[in-house]
């Protein structure tokens, strides 16, 4: 009779604190522990990210073990977020990983972050899940940090076909509601304003970047010209328009996303796609997507909202394959903060 494996996958890259429990493939449990600290600042405060990770991880991980009601001893290996992300974060989950397997005699599984993320798809509810998309598939990866176009050929073999050159479109929706004195994250609140405005109410400047390669920067530049050139003419202006310009910024973001990725399905053939990463909880992007299925046929696979930001559950799967290869990492191996694909 095979012996199932017990996977701990343990997420720390920003200012999130998950733990999550599989046996193989299957998720017993996923328990996240957020920041709010950083909202009063408008952004995440590393050194502060840090020290909450440190006071979370311990109780985390164990809710994880006990939801999933099986003992640390029952553990086949440890799985961890190594990067990228930010480098005080990191190191703590990287040496809360190290520590407990080297207590526990079992071996470490390092995963890369992004990997993390196109692997939600894997994650299983029960064993019988087949809503796994069949390689290989192109996914959107968008997120605060990364946008990327990628071609998913196995677990271990993922080929970026095009990426931002300077900001992700998360970064850019994040700035623009600070810009607007939404609030942080920006994410959620654009996202809630723009179900209730016109998105061609206003338009904003789109790059022209050749190939699959994405760039935020000059519609962030845009959006924070004309908002000063309005708010002059009226003081008021954002609260007067603040559904409008959310669905008006969510529209021309997605729009941007969409157009390369379109683009990407040609080139390939591929007609298996998928979203992953913080943005993909966007109602707007997610409605782009279920557009294009009933337009050109595309097959979409979506996550579940708990699966599209920061969490263990994407780890532990990851590390699951990572495990059946037999592809462990030294307790020596290094936490990073910047690459895409390892």
């Amino acid at each position: 009779m095979k012996k199932d494996i017990y996977i701990l996958g343990i997420e720390s890259s920003c200012d999130d604190t998950s733990a999550a429990v599989l046996c193989n493939d299957v998720l017993l449990s996923n328990v996240t522990a957020s920041q709010e600290v950083h909202q009063s600042y408008g952004g995440v405060v590393p050194e502060l990210a840090s020290r909450a990770h440190q006071q979370n991880v311990v109780p985390v991980v164990d809710q994880a073990l006990k939801r999933a009601r099986i003992t640390k001893e029952m553990l086949s290996a440890i799985a961890f977020t190594r990067g990228p992300g930010l480098m005080g974060s990191l190191l703590v989950g990287v040496s809360f990983a190290k520590g407990m397997a080297r207590s526990l005699g079992i071996p470490m599984v390092d995963v890369n972050h992004l990997q993390g993320h196109v692997m939600a798809h894997f994650i299983k509810e029960r064993a019988e899940d087949t809503s796994a998309p069949p390689l290989p598939f192109l996914c959107l990866l968008v997120s605060g940090g990364n946008s990327q176009i990628v071609k998913v050929n196995s677990y271990n073999n993922m080929q970026v076909m095009g990426q931002t050159i300077d900001d992700a479109a998360g970064e850019a929706i994040d700035k623009c509601s600070k810009v607007m004195g939404l609030g942080y994250p920006g994410g959620p609140i654009i996202d809630r304003l723009a179900r209730q405005g016109n998105p061609y109410a206003f338009m904003f400047s789109e790059p022209h970047i050749p190939g699959l390669d994405y760039s935020f920067s000059g519609l962030k530049t845009s959006f924070l010209y004309k908002l000063r050139e309005w708010v002059e003419q009226d003081p008021d202006f954002v609260e007067h328009h603040k559904e409008d310009l959310a669905a008006s910024l969510e529209f021309t973001i997605v729009d941007i996303l969409m157009k390369k990725l379109k683009l990407a399905v040609k080139q390939t053939g591929i007609n298996h796609v998928a979203v992953a990463g913080g943005v993909s909880a966007n109602n707007g992007l997610r409605n782009a997507f279920k557009d294009c299925a009933q337009r050109y046929g595309w097959n979409i696979y979506i996550p579940k909202f708990s699966y599209t930001t920061d969490n263990a559950a994407m780890i532990g799967v990851t590390g699951y394959y990572k495990y059946l290869d037999g592809d462990f990492c030294s307790i020596d191996v290094p936490a990073f903060s910047k690459v895409t694909f390892q």
